[in-house]
């Protein structure tokens, strides 16, 4: 084995994980092994074999194209699938992975994320389930199933599984000490002209148009109270918001510490390609907060625009 890509390969394996007792544990349960093989395996005086290697990679979206091609410039993205109508238990798996990232880093000082939206993110919808649920209807309505079988929104049910990981997520996300959102200045006006349009093909009733229109008040008036004080109440962790004069042509984000760097493009409604590369997630960094030229902060500053934009959203909510 080349050391320089089997040495990343190691390296690769701390990133997520808090204490060097907790990959220790995650390895034993994974490949089945004792508690001194996975030790020697990680001193390198006995080398993880193949399988084991693609075990690892597999389970936890470590990409070995990129590893090989360490020194070719290559830059390898990845996308995980979910069934999110009904997931599996691996998916489950895989969504429970993402609060477990976030709780690792709730006591840092160094957390930074920023998101760059058109729609809006997971990070926002999390605790307004109607709206999450509106959400995952129009990815399906567009890109699962049978066309002449797509489920209405009433038929959009979350197992108690699911909703105690959704809850879950939208209370360690507000534990990032930095969040940036910059929002496309249509976000609001996009999502409220695909709930017109649904319910004017009668898969969206008046009651749940009339639900819709409730929650997206009640995040209007949270995300006001964030603009205006500059933080998460919850937590008082850092958050500014700012709004984009021109057009964003999709969601993406990038996730930022000195254990864990990550960037992703949202694609097709629901799913995320990524990369732990740590170049690829700089230049993500940087051209991301380039885009703050072309936009106006809200949070904190600019009294006069945030309370105009946020009673421009209240009208365009109050159409339903």
């Amino acid at each position: 084995m080349n050391d320089n890509w089997y040495d990343y390969f190691v390296e690769s394996l701390y990133k997520g994980v808090s204490k060097r007792s907790q990959l220790v544990e995650e390895l034993m349960d994974l490949l089945c092994l004792e508690r001194e093989a996975v030790y020697r395996r990680l001193r390198k005086e006995v080398l993880f074999p193949i399988n084991e290697i693609v075990k690892i990679a597999a389970t936890w979206n470590l990409s070995l194209d990129e590893m090989i091609g360490l020194h070719q410039g290559a830059v390898s993205f990845m996308m995980k699938t979910i069934n999110y109508l009904d997931p599996s238990e691996e998916e489950m798996v895989e969504i429970k992975k993402r609060v477990q990232r976030l709780e690792h880093i709730q006591t840092s000082c160094d957390v930074e994320c920023m998101e760059v939206c058109n729609k809006l993110p997971r990070s926002l919808t999390a605790e307004f389930i109607a709206l999450h649920k509106f959400d995952v209807f129009r990815w399906a309505y567009q890109y699962s199933g049978n066309v002449e079988t797509n489920p209405s929104y009433s038929q959009i049910t979350y197992s108690e599984q699911f909703l105690q990981e959704l809850t879950e997520y939208a209370r360690v996300i507000k534990h990032v000490t930095n969040m940036y959102y910059l929002w496309d200045h249509n976000l609001f006006y996009y999502l409220v002209n695909d709930i017109h349009y649904f319910h004017s093909i009668l898969l969206v009733t008046d009651e749940e148009k009339k639900l819709l229109k409730k929650e997206l008040h009640a995040l209007l008036d949270y995300l006001l109270e964030v603009a205006t004080k500059g933080y998460f109440p919850e937590t008082n962790k850092k958050v500014t918001i700012c709004i984009s004069k021109v057009n964003i042509d999709t969601n993406y984000s990038y996730f930022y510490t000195e254990e864990l760097r990550l960037c992703r493009v949202h694609v097709f409604g629901k799913y995320d390609i990524f990369s732990y590369n740590a170049e690829m997630v700089n230049n993500f960094k940087h051209w991301m907060q380039m885009k703050k030229r072309t936009s106006i902060q809200i949070s904190e500053v600019d009294e006069r625009g945030r309370i105009e934009f946020f009673m421009k959203q209240r009208e365009l909510v109050n159409s339903l």
